[in-house]
């Protein structure tokens, strides 16, 4: 969001022309499509989170009937 207000700043003396408005759109749709991929990598963390958790269950369940 820090980049995006940044961007912003530096446009606004461009705002005459039509420069600021494509930089700002830009930055917008760069943001928007960044937003999907952290959501991706954090279902990606729970799913490996969950397959490590239940190899521990299996090991401590083969643990117990030896």
């Amino acid at each position: 969001m820090e980049r995006f207000w940044a961007l912003l700043v530096v446009a606004l003396p461009l705002a005459g022309c039509g420069v600021a408005g494509t930089g700002v759109g830009a930055a917008t749709a760069t943001e928007s499509a960044a937003q999907p991929a952290a959501q991706a990598q954090a279902a990606q963390d729970q799913i490996d989170a969950a397959y490590r958790q239940a190899a521990e269950q299996r090991r401590a369940a083969d643990a117990d009937g030896q």
